[in-house]
């Protein structure tokens, strides 16, 4: 939000928009649900969160025979995984000509490698299985408008001569309006992946597989073998630790909550009066446009994604669904908006993922985090190589997206101008005049407001009851803003989000903000 501007009340949702957010992929799929673990177990491999990274970790290690427990600590498939967008895609933006740049050929080309390894196998897994999740192959574009970026997209295409990637430059899209260059990558794929990997949970299950919900792991114990300790006390011995949560739970010495910033972006799933055409788009310049489509009982569901900014930060968030929804409907003509919802992404200082041994001396200690807004194939990719890990073999990727890394260009520049961020973000929320009081609040509103002459935040649910909570987030100090959009307290410094409870639903905090009993 911007500075000063916290209140959003439920007349700014415009009767078009849906008011509340809903995926259409967590809407459309029957997730099965699993017990809390409650007492201690022992396997050979724990892999922490269940999204696409653990669940595909999972599917992998527990059919090569390793006794895999699957924990997560909310609903399986309910964070990032299930808010995508599902392109499935090694197209990942222009990345390949500053990729070149900063890590040169070799690197660069193992990195479209890795990832089109990750598609290869999410087609075949889903031919094995014979999985219905709307699976289709379909050609990726990056799209401008802008004389600035039609530079960039010949820059990307000789990148992509250099590095033997199939593309070419086109001036016109199939898509229907003007745009002055793209550059397609063909055979790419778009899916459901909640439908795709409830099915791998299936497996998971019929292979030995343990999966526990609502079951937050807080610490690890180093040593062979180490220990996991949830929240509530339970011990999971295991050979072996992958953190795949959002946010690794494993920080340590690793300071990954300043190796790494968090984005939010926000889509539409609209039925619309025009057809669209077949392919995935996104634009090139900001704001960002992201296309394609899905299928619903056999009609077309258009998804519109895009207006990315920094979690905590910018305008009030009902107004970036609002722009999509003026995007869609003087492009397509919308006939309904039948689903929104957003999505945080974290990404790393030089843009490649984190995936692998946390450090030399815990080498049975690993993470895979950090994927930007490319987990499909990244998240896949990662699983993939932490199978190779951890069977104690050789990838050609395993130094790539080594955590331990350092490229001092782009890094350096990176850490300093994020960390700057932080540091404007902490101060202008201490210093902050607040003036709107808790009882003026209306049903289906937030805001920040002064409780005992103090900064706190307050909402008041449609029930019309009131929940009021320290606005001081529980990670490092920073004062969290109000998101009416999702209903939310979010940091802008390092991205934790909570419930309007003031529950944890997004790290690298790990407790709630304190709830205030009384005014």
């Amino acid at each position: 939000m911007a500075e000063g501007d916290h209140i959003v009340t439920k007349q700014s949702i415009p009767l078009d928009l849906p008011q509340f957010p809903e995926s259409f992929w967590i809407a459309s799929t029957n997730i099965p649900s699993f017990p809390k673990l409650t007492q201690d177990i022992k396997v050979d491999v724990a892999v922490v969160g269940a999204g696409i990274s653990g669940i595909t970790t999972a599917y992998l290690l527990s059919k090569q025979g390793f006794t895999v427990a699957l924990i997560d600590a909310s609903k399986i498939l309910t964070g990032t995984t299930g808010h995508t967008t599902a392109k499935i895609t090694a197209q990942h933006d222009l990345i390949y000509d500053e990729f070149i740049a900063h890590f040169g050929k070799e690197q660069t080309k193992r990195y479209y490698e890795a990832n089109l390894d990750a598609l290869q196998f999410i087609k075949q897994t889903i031919q094995e299985h014979q999985i219905s999740c709307d699976f289709a192959e379909e050609d990726a574009y990056v799209y401008t408008n802008s004389d600035e970026h039609v530079d960039k997209i010949s820059a990307e295409l000789e990148a992509y001569e250099a590095l033997g990637i199939p593309g070419a430059y086109v001036e016109q899209t199939p898509l229907p309006f003007q745009t002055k260059a793209a550059i397609v990558m063909p055979n790419q794929a778009r899916f459901n992946p909640v439908s795709y990997l409830t099915q791998l949970v299936n497996h998971i299950i019929k292979q030995g597989g343990q999966i526990y919900e609502h079951t937050e792991a807080v610490s690890v114990e180093k040593g062979s073998p180490a220990v996991v300790v949830t929240s509530e006390g339970a011990r999971i011995t295991c050979g072996h630790v992958v953190s795949c949560s959002h946010f690794p739970f494993i920080d340590g010495w690793n300071f990954y909550f300043a190796r790494m910033y968090s984005e939010r972006s926000y889509v539409l799933g609209v039925k619309t009066d025009k057809g669209y055409p077949e392919g995935m788009y996104i634009s090139a310049e900001d704001p960002k446009r992201s296309l394609r489509s899905a299928t619903v009982n056999g009609e077309k569901l258009l998804l519109i994604g895009g207006e990315n900014h920094k979690t905590g930060q910018g305008i009030c968030t009902i107004k970036h669904y609002e722009a999509l929804r003026v995007f869609g409907e003087v492009h397509f003509g919308l006939k309904e908006i039948a689903y929104r919802w957003s999505a945080q992404d974290l990404t790393t200082l030089d843009k490649l993922p984190y995936i692998g041994q946390t450090a030399a001396d815990t080498p049975n200690i690993l993470v895979a985090t950090g994927y930007k807004k490319w987990g499909m194939t990244t998240g896949t990719a990662a699983a993939l190589l932490i199978e190779k890990l951890v069977m104690a073999k050789e990838s050609p990727y395993q130094q790539l997206f080594s955590p331990e890394r350092f490229h001092a260009d782009p890094s350096i520049k990176t850490f300093i101008v994020q960390n700057a961020d932080v540091a404007k973000h902490f101060i202008t929320g201490k210093f902050e005049m607040i003036h709107k009081l808790p009882e003026e609040l209306e049903n289906d509103e937030g805001s920040v407001v002064k409780v005992n002459g103090s900064r706190a935040g307050a909402y008041r649910d449609p029930q019309g009851q009131l929940h009021i909570v320290d606005t001081t987030c529980t990670h490092m100090g920073c004062e969290v803003d109000w998101n009416h959009g999702e209903r939310t307290w979010d940091c802008p410094c390092h991205g934790s989000r909570f419930s309007y409870k003031g529950e944890v639903l997004e790290g690298p905090a790990k407790r709630p903000l304190k709830k205030i009993e009384s005014l």
